[in-house]
């Protein structure tokens, strides 16, 4: 029965690096986009 945990805990590895590059790339998009923001504003300057 041990192959059960062992899937069990793959599969909750491979879940977690899923999430955790969707939410860094959420991130890096997030700042993109405040720049871009700043950088079109025509209040700055």
């Amino acid at each position: 029965m041990w192959y059960f945990a062992w899937m069990l805990g793959v599969t909750m590895a491979v879940l977690l690096a899923s999430m955790s590059a969707m939410m860094c790339d959420a991130k890096e998009c997030a700042l993109d986009e405040a720049r871009n923001k700043a950088a079109d504003d025509p209040r700055q300057g």
